[in-house]
């Protein structure tokens, strides 16, 4: 009973501290677009074309699909944090020194992490019940058709990506930015299409297909020549209301609960597997790979060198000390002091300018192993041979999500590596180093996406160029903006992530970043984009020149 006790009092404290930070509220701000969007029609359910009348069952249907796909995409990157957190913070070190277990210690942050997300769900399944009022196609509300499957398909699945994010979190390999691009794929290929990929209904781990089949059974009575078309779709076109579709809900027997269940108990066995993993924030414990081990060598090589600089810029001071102090015992006698001269100094704002952009490029791309540049080239060559529509389309979009750690760093790094004070006490931050640390992100957007802008420059087509320029230059300027803003990485990575998969991926007018699902709106949504990185820069400025302010 004492162990649960420690669970539980784990669990409360870390769900209370998390609901306090900013990201929270964003959270729930996040869960309550997803409700407006189903509940004006934004986001619905496309049976070959039609959709049902919206019944309790309905609703709750399609509300809880909507959470269960997206609330688990973004959900992850903002429950993946809890323990890096207690790492920075100094509270791992202090809970390691009690006798508290590294199960009781998993396990506390599965809950929280499930806590977390079934707030957002409780918002959702209030939401479904607002739009149930507020559509008025069916007046009887269902109270056990409506929250049935929030607590059956959602609630599950929530609880399985809060023990994959422990998961991560204890893996080495996993915790950091790899984690959270691995995740992306995780997701669609073990979430969304695990089931149709290995014939066997019962790996259903989101829930898609127990509520699609009952869906497709009740529209196949209904709908002539129906032919099993089922799709979420974000701002469908062409989707009727047919009247004789009332669906009322899923037929749920004691196997179909058993499965959902099932969920529940391997997420447990997931958290408990995690511990396994668990270093209990004792760094010599770790897996020590010949890749943290090549690493730990060039940080050290690093570090000699950071010591070497603060050894020669102490030494700069303490001249410079001793000089005041000299001239201060000389009276009114003057004392002048002769510049050093710097070999090859290149003097002008253009020649600075220059270096730094050189070092923002070389500092983006330093770290990257040799796979990572073999799989850039291998989109870019694929850009240039494959089919327009879809170079421009799915592999553009693909070949943009590829550099994700590149571009998370941006604006955050100083932050990560507590070089604030040393970056921020440099010349011409504003004016060079944050446009620099920008064109650096746009000139990897350029050299991966290379393939389709020559192609597109070749062959005329000036409406379509002008969205991949667009698109060349937003990534990077929400990158920057979000990371100085936050200080972090992870909301780009989060938000890239589900970029890709609604837009390019899945050609949603509009939120397609590369401009090829836009049809004869490219240019307009070219504009926007174009309009909204230069506020996304503008806002990456003002909140640096706060910073540099309150430094």
């Amino acid at each position: 009973m004492k162990t649960w006790r420690v669970i539980f009092g784990l669990a409360r404290a870390d769900f209370l501290e998390r609901v306090r930070r900013y990201s929270f509220f964003l959270t729930m701000m996040f869960a309550l677009g997803l409700g407006y969007g189903a509940a004006t029609g934004k986001i619905s359910v496309n049976m070959q074309g039609y959709r049902g009348v919206y019944t309790s069952a309905w609703i709750g249907s399609l509300v809880a699909l909507i959470t269960t796909c997206f609330v688990t995409l973004v959900g992850f990157y903002i429950i993946k944090s809890s323990v890096d957190l207690d790492r920075q913070t100094g509270v791992g070190q202090i809970l390691a020194a009690t006798p508290m277990s590294k199960a009781s210690y998993a396990l506390g942050k599965f809950l929280s992490n499930f806590g977390v997300l079934s707030a957002m769900v409780a918002v959702l399944g209030i939401c479904a019940l607002g739009m149930q009022i507020f559509a008025r196609e069916d007046r009887h509300i269902d109270a056990m058709a409506l929250l049935a499957p929030f607590v059956l398909v959602a609630l599950p699945a929530m609880a399985l990506t809060a023990a994959i994010a422990v998961l991560f979190e204890m893996l080495p390999i996993l915790r950091g930015g790899a984690g959270n691009v691995i995740w992306f794929f995780v997701w669609v290929f073990g979430g969304l299409a695990l089931s149709d990929l290995s014939g066997k209904a019962w790996l259903d781990p989101m829930g898609f297909g127990v509520v699609s089949h009952s869906m497709m059974d009740a529209a196949r009575k209904v709908i002539p020549d129906y032919k099993n078309g089922f799709a979420l779709d974000i701002s469908p076109d062409h989707v009727q209301l047919l009247q004789s579709l009332r669906w009322h809900g899923v037929d749920w027997t004691a196997q179909s609960v058993g499965l959902r269940m099932a969920w529940f108990a391997f997420a447990i066995v997931l958290a408990l597997l995690a511990a396994v993993f668990f270093d209990r924030f004792d760094g010599s414990r770790r897996l020590n790979f010949s890749l943290r081990r090549v690493r730990t060598a060039k940080c050290a090589g690093a570090e000699e060198a950071s010591g070497s600089a603060a050894a020669f810029s102490g030494a700069i001071i303490s001249g410079a000390m001793a000089a005041s102090a000299a001239i201060g015992s000389v009276g009114d006698r003057q004392l002048h002091l002769s510049a050093l001269p710097v070999a090859g100094r290149n003097v002008g704002i253009f020649g600075a300018f220059g270096r730094v952009f050189e070092a923002e490029l070389r500092l983006a791309l330093q770290g990257q192993r040799w796979w990572w540049y073999a799989v850039a080239a291998g989109l870019l060559i694929a850009e240039f041979f494959s089919p327009l529509e879809a170079a421009r389309g799915p592999l553009l979009g693909i070949a943009w999500i590829w550099p994700v750690l590149i571009w998370s760093a941006m604006g955050a790094r100083e932050t990560r590596f507590a070089t604030r004070g040393l970056l921020f006490s440099s010349s011409g931050i504003l004016a060079r180093q944050l446009p620099a640390c920008f064109l650096a992100g746009v000139a990897v957007a350029v050299i991966a996406g290379a393939g389709v802008g020559v192609r597109l420059l070749v062959v005329g087509h000036d409406a379509e160029f002008a969205a991949w320029a667009a698109g060349a230059l937003f990534l990077p300027a929400l990158a920057i903006s979000l990371g100085v803003t936050s200080g972090s990485g992870k909301a780009f990575e989060a938000l890239l992530t589900a970029m890709c998969y609604i837009g390019p991926l899945n050609h949603t007018p509009g939120l397609d970043y590369t401009g090829s699902a836009n049809g004869a709106a490219t240019l307009r949504y070219a504009g926007i984009y174009l309009a909204m990185s230069a506020a996304l820069l503008l806002i990456a400025f003002l909140a640096r020149a706060r910073q540099l302010r309150h430094n």
